[in-house]
Order: structure tokens, then C-alpha cells, then sequence
């Protein structure tokens, strides 16, 4: 139930007729796992926040450099040194005191994974790292529970939300192993500051339209953007039958 406050906090929300106070209410009740509160998980995190989602974990092991603070928006200036799990929910609490935020300043194991998703209700990945990329993949299958996956670098990102529970594809239908530790980085290619935004928030919107049942979420879909051109495609994803983390599912 929500209250009167809360009522006047998310009320742009709450005005549209698909979402209304039931889509406000599964927001609140709701627990997402971001991973990386980088570039991409600094605004996915403050947009999740804002729009009144109840708990988030918060997993980045990494700390603030100047060099961050181009596009990874949570930060300051103040915060060089700092964890940035850390970081990101300091500015949370003074975005949105009510938002339960729970820090965890290391990077996850795979073998660790299966804990920290109990009571989670969705994943996001805003993570560049390929091992980890996967690990999140097998672990969200195992558990049961919606990925949304996104990745941005020079002026180009992507975005998917994979759930092969639903009948799609996984990440690694997308992506077989390689054994390479690390995508395309901006440290190595660069990236202009607004893309990381834009991939951010559309990560965030997506975990909202998938928590609170509003829209169409991008199952099944991979979304390519290059904002140097402002090209945008739509790519329907079909899973392989024979990929080794969710063939056993279709």
C-alpha cells in the first residue's frame, strides 16, 4: 500500500493507465541485483531508484578514478578512491531515501552467484567483462529469473533482455565463450559520455516494464544503436538449440 508521500513521488508513473498503482506497488515490492556501477550501471541505478524499485544490490569491487567521472554520472569528484558500489548508494540515498540498498564492494564469483540472487527478482548487467558476463547468464537460468543485458562502446550499444524460461535466448546464444577476460573496453576504443547514459536508462526501463508488467519488454529481441548516426535496428534473437547454458529449455 502505498502512502500519501508516495503517492505524490510517483505519480507521473502512477498516471499512466498501463502502469497505475499496480505497476507502482510490484515496483516497490520488487529486488534487483546491478552488477558493475559503471558508465552503464550509474544511471540504471539512479533511474531504478528513482522510479521507486524497493531493494538493490549493488555489486562493483572496482573503486572511482578521475578518468570515470567523463561518463559514469553517480560520481564525483569526492568520491576518487572510493568503492563504487559505495559511491552509487550514497547518491541513491539522496535521490530516494526509501530505496533499500545493500552494498557489495567485491566482485562476484560464479560459485557465490547462487546465494546473493536468492530474492532477487532481476539482474541487470552492466558489466564489461566476458567471464562475468556469462557467469550471470548461467546464474540468472539457474534461478529462474530475467537478465537485462546491455553494452556500450565508442558511439555504438546494445540491449536485450534474455529469459529463455519464457521460450528465448540466453546471453550465450548470442555470445559463444572464447575465452577472451574482457569486451571491447572504452579504455582501449573510448566512448562518448551520453551513449553510456542512453544504454543506462534503457536498461532501467526495461527492468521496470519487466517487474511491473508495463510494455513490451525486449524479449527475444537485440537492439542496436549507433548514436553517431542515430541508427537504430531491431534483430529478432531465436535461441540455438544446442547452447550448452539453456538448450535444455526449449
Amino acid at each position: 500500500m502505498l502512502n500519501d508521500e508516495q503517492l505524490l513521488r510517483y505519480n507521473r508513473q502512477i498516471l499512466l493507465q498501463d502502469f497505475d498503482i499496480e505497476g507502482q506497488e510490484r515496483l516497490q515490492h520488487s529486488t534487483v541485483l546491478i552488477v558493475g556501477l559503471g558508465g552503464l550501471g550509474c544511471p540504471a541505478a539512479l533511474y531504478l531508484a528513482a522510479a521507486g524499485v524497493g531493494r538493490l544490490l549493488l555489486a562493483d569491487g572496482d573503486d572511482v578514478e578521475l578518468s570515470n567521472l567523463q561518463r559514469q554520472i553517480a560520481h564525483t569528484q569526492a568520491d576518487i578512491g572510493s568503492n563504487k558500489a559505495r559511491s552509487v548508494a550514497e547518491a541513491i540515498g539522496e535521490l530516494n531515501p526509501e530505496v533499500a540498498v545493500q552494498v557489495i564492494p567485491r566482485r562476484l564469483s560464479e560459485s557465490g552467484l547462487g546465494e546473493v540472487l536468492r530474492g532477487v527478482d532481476l539482474v541487470l548487467d552492466a558489466t564489461d567483462n566476458y567471464p562475468v558476463r556469462f557467469a550471470l547468464n548461467r546464474a540468472c537460468i539457474a534461478a529462474g529469473i530475467p537478465l537485462v543485458s546491455g553494452a556500450a562502446v565508442r558511439s555504438q550499444g546494445q540491449l536485450s533482455v534474455f529469459y529463455p524460461q519464457r521460450g528465448g535466448p540466453c546471453y550465450r546464444c548470442l555470445y559463444e565463450e572464447d575465452g577472451d577476460d574482457t569486451a571491447l573496453s572504452c579504455s582501449q576504443s573510448g566512448v562518448l559520455a551520453p551513449l553510456v547514459g542512453v544504454i543506462g536508462a534503457m536498461q532501467a526501463m526495461e527492468a521496470v516494464k519487466v517487474l511491473s508488467g508495463f510494455g513490451e519488454p525486449l524479449y527475444g529481441c537485440l537492439l542496436l544503436l549507433d548514436l553517431r548516426t542515430q541508427d537504430i535496428r531491431r534483430i529478432n534473437l531465436p535461441p540455438r538449440r544446442n547452447c550448452p547454458d539453456c538448450g535444455h529449455l526449449h
